[in-house]
């Protein structure tokens, strides 16, 4: 609802009421309303012709330089050319600038404009009409009100306006304004990057106040969005700070926005940080044309912070150190003990970095490949030092550390010179630093004693051994510091004489360290022992001493020298080995005594050789050939026995694993199967009933078998299976396995069904019976194994038992398991 003025209080205040509706009011307020519309549009043409004044004034210069002429000449042509461009002053003014600058911004500009001129031929080609190419001035802007520049303006305004500026707030500022609320983001910060990897808030626009003071400082070593454009030196952008993880100026403000940052740098060195916020989600990737914009801002931040005169403050309100200058960087090298380089960035004709200049070498100068400091000052480093790139990773090192500021430091190096055309290396110590524009490189070259010293300090502190030396003429004792710690003293306490030891020795040691100080001192012969050292501390190790005299040219003795190792870790080792040796000789004693019952129990059950049985005109033969190795005794077994009704029971099984609870695991099932077999029942039947003593009444026994039962009245053999493999019929020369009748193996499910068949047996016939202990093989499969098993069988043999011996020599299984093999010959 509008609201006017109405009247005055008594009180001088004026009194507000809703307007009357009607005709006269309405059309009063309609050219109110175009007039503040109309002064809209003015302020805001005369705030862009305020801001294009320095662009127009810079273009006027260009063509004063390349026309020759004076000033007012200058702006007399620049009117000409715009009318005849049909152009504004301004628009003819940018297109001048690009073309004399050919910098980021031009490149940014540009670009944008060649898209949009594409996009406006694609419209026009679809609608049918002619497009506009010809118009520069505002592409891609048609829809927007005149007064809105077109990128190139916006562009040139923002870095008029940084270059105006009085500080980097300015620059911030002006940068939002003129550039980046046009891209929709709604705030800006500029960091400064200190020589430490400091970052200090320089400028910012759009953010909270109290969010500029609180972000102004953030010290080294603190991850945040900034930082890792700065770490990385590329643009980084995040959806959103939540999903980073990282702290950020303005979190709160817009904590779904997305976010950009750009490392601002000039020469190969990056000055600081270009931040970039905006209300909320953005499309990734962004256009290209988007991300050269930013990249064209990130630059001229850069130039802007290397350009203003301004002190930074830092953490404290205090002024940042201004970088030493050559002169004073050249005389800080010249104090320095070590070797050390000054540097200056080498830049190519594209203002990015190609090399470093050695500009002053230092008086302590020593050069690996032995030139003098003349030869090396004033040259390229890679003219210098060709192999300072590549492996040895120097002059990466140099150029990131130029980059960020971030010292680098490294014990061990190895820098790598040409002598002639061989290649030296040497190892030495490195320190890089940058100083202001420039780097400040030192190295020290480690000679072969300080190495040598370094390794052998390294080898006592892995062995822990502590080394001594005792000078019995004028009584000083040295220690080196790791004897120190062995004994548990401090680096600053009184070493102890050899004569002393005894004191902080173990009682039941003591004569153990007599006879090696006897040896020593008295037989004047190197000595070794090993006791038990009790420390200041309390702590008591187990250490090993040896040492030897130093005798002068007459025999006497003048001193001793040896060492300490701290062996408590190998002692207690031994003993835990000792121990372990102790409870392994048991178990194996034990699994001895068991496999030696379970082989008892087995052979007592089913001997190995067992003569042939005549029972209702069949020849029955069994083979059981036992595992080559005690521990791998198996649970196979075979049975062939009359039953009361006068069939004839034959069975072959093989329980599962090996040693006693296999043994007697085919105990159980056997003697079961037998009783079972009394009932009469057919073989399928008592498939299922020994299926349920496996289940229910063994500890998990399972088992395969093959049972069968021969009828001498008919001359019949009803069979059934339970996982096992299946019979073999021999008959006229031919060997065929019997069909695969279903059946699980015994004791995998409570309650199991079996399927049984019926083979008529004729004169003649011979039927095997056996466990996979005589065709299995672990390179092959059990079909191919079966099928070399029927090759055998079929060749005939003068009886049966000589059947059975020729497949057991030549079966070629290799699982070294036990085997039972049963045959049944019909006469």
């Amino acid at each position: 609802m509008t609201v006017v003025p109405n009247g005055e209080r008594r009180d001088g205040e004026r009194q507000w009421e809703t307007p009357p509706r009607n005709g006269t009011d309405a059309a009063g307020l309609g050219r109110l309303a175009a007039t503040v519309e109309r002064l809209r549009r003015e302020v805001r043409r005369a705030h862009a012709a305020a801001e294009g004044r320095a662009l127009i004034e810079m273009a006027k210069g260009i063509l004063v330089e390349r026309l020759g002429c004076g000033p007012a000449q200058a702006a007399r042509q620049l009117t000409v050319l715009a009318e005849q461009a049909d152009t504004s002053q301004l628009e003819l003014a940018v297109d001048l600038i690009n073309q004399a600058a050919r910098d980021r911004l031009t490149e940014a500009a540009h670009e944008f404009v060649a898209r949009a001129r594409e996009e406006a031929r694609a419209r026009a080609a679809e609608s049918g009409g002619p497009g506009r190419p010809g118009n520069s001035g505002n592409s891609g802007n048609s829809g927007e009100d005149e007064a809105t520049p077109s990128l190139p303006v916006r562009l040139r305004t923002a870095e008029s306006g940084a270059l105006a500026a009085d500080d980097t707030q300015a620059v911030a500022e002006s940068l939002l304004e003129h550039a980046l609320t046009p891209l929709g983001a709604m705030a800006v910060a500029v960091w400064a990057a200190g020589t430490d990897s400091s970052l200090t808030l320089a400028g910012c626009a759009g953010f909270a106040p109290e969010e500029a003071a609180r972000w102004h400082y953030v010290p080294p070593g603190v991850a945040t969005l900034a930082r890792r454009a700065l770490t990385e030196r590329r643009a980084v952008w995040f959806p959103s700070p939540a999903e980073s993880g990282l702290p950020t100026l303005g979190r709160r403000q817009a904590p779904e926005g997305c976010r950009v940052t750009v490392p601002a740098g000039t020469g190969g060195r990056v000055l600081g940080v270009l931040e970039i916020c905006w209300p909320g989600a953005l499309e990734q990737p962004q256009p290209p044309q988007v991300q050269r914009q930013i990249e064209a801002l990130a630059e001229l931040c850069a130039h802007t912070l290397d350009a203003l005169p301004e002190e930074i403050e830092g953490p404290r309100h205090s002024p940042r150190p201004r970088p030493p200058g050559l002169s004073e960087l050249a005389d800080f090298a010249d104090g320095l003990l070590d070797p050390a380089l000054v540097l200056v960035p080498q830049l190519d004709a594209d203002g990015r970095l190609a090399d470093f200049r050695i500009h002053h070498v230092s008086s302590h100068f020593v050069d690996p490949a032995g030139r003098p400091r003349s030869s090396v000052t004033g040259t390229l480093l890679l003219e210098a030092y060709p192999l300072a790139i590549g492996e040895s990773g120097l002059f990466e090192r140099i150029e990131h550390v130029h980059a960020t500021g971030e010292p680098f430091r490294a014990e061990r190096m190895v820098l790598r010179a040409m002598v002639g055309q061989v290649p030296l290396s040497v190892e030495a110590g490195v320190s890089v630093s940058r100083h202001g524009d420039s780097v400040l490189l030192i190295w020290r070259v480690q000679d072969e004693a300080a190495r040598l010293a370094r390794v052998l300090q390294h080898a006592q502190r892995l062995g822990r051994i502590g080394g001594f030396e005792e000078n019995l003429a004028t009584g000083e004792i040295i220690w080196n510091s790791q004897l120190f710690a062995l004994h548990g003293l401090p680096p600053t306490a009184a070493p102890i004489p050899l004569e002393q030891l005894p004191v902080h020795t173990h009682p039941d040691d003591e004569a153990v360290i007599g006879r090696f100080l006897r040896t020593l001192f008295h037989h004047r012969r190197p000595a070794s022992e090993a006791f038990r050292l009790r420390r200041a501390d309390g702590i008591v190790r187990h250490i090993r001493v040896i040492a030897e005299p130093d005798l002068d040219a007459e025999g006497r003795l003048v001193a001793v020298r040896g060492a300490y190792q701290d062996v408590s870790a190998q002692h207690w080792t031994e003993v835990a080995l000792g121990a372990t040796r102790d409870q392994l000789a048991q178990s194996e004693q034990e699994a001895v005594e068991r496999d030696r019952m379970a082989l008892q129990l087995q052979r007592a059950i089913m001997p190995p050789a067992r003569g042939p049985i005549e029972a209702e005109g069949l020849h029955i033969a069994v083979r059981y050939r036992p595992a080559e190795k005690d521990h791998l005794v198996g649970g196979d077994w075979y049975d062939a026995v009359v039953l009361p009704s006068r069939q004839v029971l034959l069975s072959v099984g093989d329980v599962a694993g090996h040693g006693i609870d296999a043994a007697t695991g085919m105990v159980v099932l056997r003697n079961a199967l037998r009783g079972l077999a009394t009932t009469g029942a057919g073989p399928a039947q008592l498939m299922s009933w020994l299926n349920t003593v496996a289940h229910h009444l063994t500890e998990n026994v399972t088992a395969t078998a093959v049972c069968g039962l021969y009828d001498p009245g008919t001359r019949t053999l009803r069979w059934a299976r339970a996982g096992h493999p299946p019979p073999v019929l021999v008959r006229g020369g031919r060997a065929a396995a019997l069909p695969l009748v279903g059946g699980l193996l015994l004791g995998a499910v409570p309650d199991a069904d079996y399927e049984e068949e019926r083979l008529e047996l004729e004169s003649g016939d011979v039927l095997l019976m056996y466990t996979d202990g005589l065709i299995e093989r672990r390179d092959s499969s059990l079909q191919e194994a079966l099928d070399r098993l029927l090759a055998i069988a079929r060749e005939s043999g003068e009886t049966l038992d000589q059947r059975l011996d020729r497949m057991l020599t030549y079966s070629n299984s290799d699982t070294d398991d036990d085997t039972c093999l049963v045959g049944v010959r019909m006469s």
